[in-house]
């Protein structure tokens, strides 16, 4: 596996991995620094080496360009799709991130096997929106490939204004043939946290992500939910990338009775260091919902209130994400930024769930339409033919209660039915041919069920779980 970035697809990075405190990391390079270094031998090596570019190399060279590439060489050396170099364009990128704030199209990609690849999508975000999922392949740009690239070259690609659109071909495991989406740039000011009760009083507290602020934030919604009598607490963590480690640790301290571990964190000696609750835990019943998309930080809330707090994981194994990383920018004087794995985290009772991911308590996979793939608008299917996006059209008239005898891609008769019953009940032309204005309405009426959390089965289902723990409480 090649080097690997975690970066928005146009001008803020997305932090996926868990980000130590910034601060801290830049005071224990200075230490460590001090320590280390080029002796002469290697020293003379590299100076060499630049030398032979710079006089002998057949054009003119951009120093600090063959620098940079000397950097970036040498976090790809380790092979560790998490540690990178980051210019300064995209270092300041990165810091707006953690901030919550910022513009994209609200994606986390990754150098992997050399392609870059999708490991989530904001929600809410116009990447979430548009259809883009985890492991997702992106193949070009505008038209302009992507293979070969390093991942800041291929982000740059990706960047610009808010406002703009940008033409991503996606390879995608299980279609044939690549996707391609046209995505609206946009400024994404993110809230992180959503929560509301529902009148059975279940509350529900989503976290998108763990910037610098949803400690905070989170733990006044959770203030607001217990004034009003909450009976149990659903915390849903679907899609979300990841964030800042002492952040999703103070967000597990009020589950976590006063002592009990919340991570241990294990350096390359294997020693570990436990970080501890100071808080009282709760007597309500919680469950935890996550999905493939639900990474690094979200796994630790999730081991943490399954293993101590008695919190029951619903819906699909996580993503599977288990080290640490530190970003050291004050070392370096031009604004650039290393941002380096530096220890493994593993759950309470020890666990590491690295390329493994956390397994739910009750699996609830996702209906098909969750992740089918946008139609392509810019042709009409018709009757009698054969296409991949037929296959998505199918199985979007069945997420909508429609008839149909096959997904498999093949304009059927049934399909055809289907359409035309569609078309009239939405006050569109009556012809059996998905034209762009009915593609259109499909997905906007698609998105609404999605959305609507009375279709959602994954919430539903933990929603179940809680009851059945306070009928028995009782």
């Amino acid at each position: 596996m090649a080097a690997s970035t975690l970066v928005t697809l146009t001008v803020a990075d997305q932090f996926i991995g868990i980000e130590s405190s910034r601060t801290a990391g830049a005071a224990s390079s200075e230490s460590s620094m001090s320590n280390s270094g080029l002796n002469t031998k290697e020293l003379q090596k590299l100076n060499t080496v630049l030398g032979l570019i710079e006089n002998k190399y057949f054009r003119e060279v951009d120093r600090t360009k063959v620098l940079d590439g000397a950097v970036n060489g040498m976090m790809e050396a380790l092979g560790d799709p998490y540690s990178v170099y980051m210019k300064k364009e995209v270092a300041q990128h990165f810091s707006e991130s953690i901030e919550g704030s910022f513009t994209g199209i609200g994606a986390g990609v990754q150098l992997k096997n050399g392609k870059i690849t999708v490991e989530s999508a904001i929600k809410g975000s116009p990447a979430e929106r548009a259809g883009v999922l985890p492991n997702d392949v992106l193949r070009s740009v505008n038209g302009v490939s992507l293979d070969g690239l390093t991942l800041n070259d291929a982000v740059s690609k990706i960047r610009g204004p808010k406002g703009s659109k940008v033409k991503l071909v996606i390879e995608r495991a299980g279609h044939a043939q690549p996707l391609q989406l046209t995505i609206v740039r946009d400024d994404i000011d993110y809230e992180t946290v959503y929560a509301h009760l529902r009148s059975d009083g279940i509350g529900i507290i989503e976290i998108r992500q763990f910037s610098l602020n949803t400690g905070d934030r989170f733990a006044d919604e959770l203030a607001k939910l217990e004034k009003q009598h909450m009976k149990g607490l659903i915390i849903d963590v679907r899609g979300n990338p990841g964030g800042v480690l002492p952040v999703v640790v103070s967000v597990a301290q009020p589950f976590v009775p006063k002592g009990e571990p919340i991570v241990q964190v294990e350096d390359k000696t294997g020693h570990r260091e436990k970080t501890v609750s100071s808080g009282t835990g709760k007597s309500y019943p919680v469950a935890v919902l996550m999905n493939k998309g639900s990474a690094s930080a979200s796994e630790v809330l999730a081991g943490a209130l399954k293993e101590e707090a008695h919190a029951v994981l619903v819906g699909e194994t996580s993503f599977g994400k288990g080290t640490v990383q530190v970003s050291y920018d004050k070392v370096l004087t031009d604004g650039s930024l290393v941002k380096m794995t530096i220890a493994k985290w593993l759950t309470p009772l020890g666990n590491w769930v690295h390329e493994k991911g956390l397994k739910p308590d009750v699996e609830v996979l996702p209906p098909d339409y969750y992740t089918v793939a946008r139609l392509d608008k810019t042709k009409t299917l018709a009757p009698d033919t054969i296409d991949e996006n037929t296959k998505s059209l199918q199985i979007m008239l069945s997420g909508l209660g429609y008839k149909v005898d096959r997904k498999d891609g093949y304009y059927s008769k049934v399909t055809q039915q289907s359409v035309q019953a569609f078309q009239q009940k939405a006050g569109l032309p009556v012809t059996g041919f998905t034209d762009k204005a009915t593609a259109e309405k499909l997905e906007e009426l698609l998105v609404q069920k999605v959305r609507d959390e009375a279709s959602d089965t994954q919430l539903q289902k933990a929603v179940n779980v809680l009851e059945q723990k306070l009928r028995v409480a009782n």
